[in-house]
């Protein structure tokens, strides 16, 4: 294709833009999501609707837009995902949350000129999503120690802190954690489990740029599970280092594996944490839906 057809190509895009205005950047990124996106020679459709009803806008606007372009964190694309899974559209990201996790696997920038030029491009991949009892995730899914965290942050500590909110009360709860008995069924075993916590991911990133595994991806179509079993919190100390490159699966301390499904049970109901939400509880089912859906890449 020649520069003018591209650029002609560009003018016929219409998205459907949803920028959830409580995200760290979202109110005042707005304006420049919009200038920027306009400039890059996409035509955008903006409901008035709040982005809580994200996936009920997506599958309305669906037979009118050529593409879905959510702004915000990894919790405002987690409630975009059952929305995009129904109509099929393909997915911009502008990444304007606290940690942006999906967006740092997936190679997009966090400027946001530069994440409207990727848009724009027309560059997308088949991504996977996880699923725990149904509920679709892009990055991750945990009990545990990243529930519990997830339960105290509040949106304002997000927007006022940012990753040092997250490090502020991790450090707080950390103090008190308690270890967790755990029942895992997957690849026909059963494995009882005493656990910080457990985490199971479908992208590569999660919390602020912590690794699941060091060479996973969103397009591997498979599931990379871990359990902390620490028997002392400060132990998890030594291991910060590790989980952030992604080798923590060399420790003694850490089970890990990677499989397309499992399931967790625990004693009590225990909440779980999906990109950030709590949206189910044990016991969990896990699954992979493979190349679930396209997303704008560089």
């Amino acid at each position: 294709m020649t520069p003018e057809t591209i650029a002609d190509a560009r003018l016929t895009k219409k998205a459907l833009l949803l920028v959830n205005p409580h995200s760290r950047r979202g109110r005042e990124g707005l304006a420049q999501a919009r200038h920027h996106l306009v400039e890059a020679g996409i035509s955008i459709v903006e409901p008035s609707q709040d982005l809580s009803s994200a996936s009920d806008l997506i599958v309305r606007h669906r037979d009118t837009v050529d593409l879905v372009i959510v702004g915000g964190g990894d919790g405002s694309l987690n409630n975009a995902a059952p929305g995009l899974l129904e109509a099929g559209l393909p997915l911009g990201v502008l990444p304007l949350g606290t940690a942006n996790d999906f967006a740092r696997t997936m190679g997009i920038p966090q400027d946001l000129r530069m994440a409207a030029a990727v848009i724009a491009a027309g560059q997308t991949t088949a991504v996977d999503l996880g699923t725990a009892n149904g509920h679709a995730f892009f990055n991750v899914a945990s009990i545990g120690f990243s529930a519990d965290l997830a339960a105290s942050l509040t949106q304002q500590a997000k927007k006022r802190w940012g990753k040092l909110g997250y490090g502020l009360v991790a450090a707080r709860l950390l103090a008190n954690s308690r270890l967790f008995t755990a029942h895992l069924d997957h690849d026909g075993k059963t494995e009882k489990l005493r656990t910080l916590q457990v985490s199971v991911g479908n992208g590569r990133f999660y919390g602020g740029g912590m690794a699941v595994h060091a060479d996973a991806t969103a397009t591997d179509g498979m599931l990379d599970f871990y359990s902390l079993e620490v028997d002392h919190w400060w132990r998890l100390l030594g291991l910060l280092p590790a989980i952030r490159r992604g080798t923590h699966g060399d420790w003694d301390d850490v089970r890990a594996f990677s499989t397309k499904a499992l399931t967790i049970k625990t004693s009590k109901p225990r909440p779980v944490n999906l990109d950030g939400e709590l949206k189910t509880q044990t016991p969990v089912q896990f699954a992979i839906i493979e190349k679930a859906l396209k997303v704008f890449i560089p």
